[in-house]
């Protein structure tokens, strides 16, 4: 495995990346990313963030509060904002960048520790794990192929987390989630030491949040994932992505109209999504598998293993992953970083996402690369 080396610092670069550098822009982790919001909001509360805070353009359209509600909506990218059946963009005061790859675990694991994944070590929705030797899915934590797996997710994200950083300031972290979810190996890596509090109707994820919005000192995570699940199944041309987007603007709105004087809310997602044809999903062939490892999002292929000759049939750029480690964040990097990378990337070509032997083949959303479209999403302020 390839370790961190400051090639790019150093300005050797190929020719390849160069070019790519023109048409790509990785997150800007310096102010314009979520965990520089995440930032702002720990030291909003009082604390002493691990990364730059919102570049001031950005901050300043967050009023000061003694508490603040964060709600996120799963998979509600910037662009999607101009569905015509979309009606948050009123409540936008501008866009930032999710992390990379632009996929749900990694942006949730900066939620819950104010860092970037080069720093809190969850690299990938699918992420090699020398430990278990297998690759995870950091979603069910099992194999790609679903059987579980024997791991303590509770210790997986860097100690202290910012919840524990905030409760030791006498700050109260709260996370609103769906309560299929509680006690799940995901919930256990994200909120350990953040109370949870389930709900199961779209009337308690506006009560509980309101109600708990009361109290001062508080940090409350509101968790919405009804549009990336209908992005993802039905793509955003279908009535059930336009009811999805109702259903966001609805919870969105009942809480700020009974959301306390107190309190401030903002909205933001984890990545944005792209709809692609059946015909522009492409199936790695078989013969590439027998000597490599294929994972990670459709969108940006994680490969263990050399470099073929037969990836120029593929519609995607393979790239080293040495030549793209500031795409996950600055350092100093987690302790399982150089374990856990990749040996390179196929990056889908706009048009494209790549299928391995495990991947899901009937999804109509994707995401995980840098297209705008995927990196951009809304930075929303309600309860002014």
């Amino acid at each position: 495995m390839k370790q961190p080396s400051n090639r790019r610092a150093a300005g050797v670069v190929s020719a390849r990346l160069t070019s790519l550098d023109t048409m790509i822009r990785a997150p800007d982790y310096a102010g314009g990313s979520l965990v520089n919001l995440m930032a702002e909001l720990e030291g909003r509360l009082g604390g002493a963030p691990l990364l730059p805070r919102l570049q001031n353009s950005l901050a300043a359209a967050i009023p000061d509060a003694p508490t603040y509600v964060l709600v996120m909506f799963d998979g509600l990218g910037a662009a999607q904002l101009n569905h015509p059946a979309a009606t948050l963009s009123a409540d936008q005061a501008g866009t930032i960048d999710a992390v990379f790859p632009t996929t749900t675990t990694v942006s949730l694991a900066t939620v819950a520790t104010g860092l970037p994944p080069s720093q809190h070590g969850l690299l990938g929705y699918q992420l090699w794990m020398p430990q278990v030797g297998h690759v995870v899915n950091t979603i069910k934590w099992t194999t790609l192929w679903g059987e579980p797996l024997e791991l303590d997710t509770s210790v997986m994200l860097p100690i202290p987390n910012l919840w524990e950083r905030l409760a030791a300031l006498g700050r109260e972290p709260i996370t609103v989630q769906p309560g299929h979810f509680a006690g799940s190996g995901l919930s256990r890596a994200l909120y350990r030491g953040c109370r949870f509090e389930p709900v199961f109707t779209e009337d308690e994820v506006v009560a509980a949040t309101v109600d708990l919005a009361g109290e001062p000192g508080r940090l409350i995570f509101t968790y919405v994932p009804h549009v990336d699940f209908a992005a993802h199944s039905y793509g955003q041309n279908s009535a059930e992505y336009v009811e999805s987007l109702t259903v966001a603007s609805r919870i969105w709105d009942g809480i700020a109209n009974r959301l306390p004087r107190t309190a401030v809310m903002v909205g933001t997602a984890d990545h944005g999504h792209v709809d692609f044809a059946e015909s522009k999903r492409v199936r790695i062939p078989k013969e590439l598998e027998k000597d490599r490892t294929f994972y990670g999002d459709s969108r940006v292929m994680f490969v263990r293993g050399e470099e073929s000759p037969e990836f120029a049939a593929l519609p995607a750029t393979w790239i080293d992953a040495e030549e793209i480690l500031d795409w996950w964040g600055p350092p100093p990097f987690h302790e399982t970083f150089n374990d856990r990378v990749p040996d390179g990337v196929l990056l889908s070509d706009d048009d494209s996402v790549l299928l391995h032997a495990h991947s899901d083949k009937r999804l109509i959303g994707q995401h995980g690369g840098l297209m705008d479209e995927e990196r951009e999403v809304p930075l929303l302020v309600g309860g002014k």
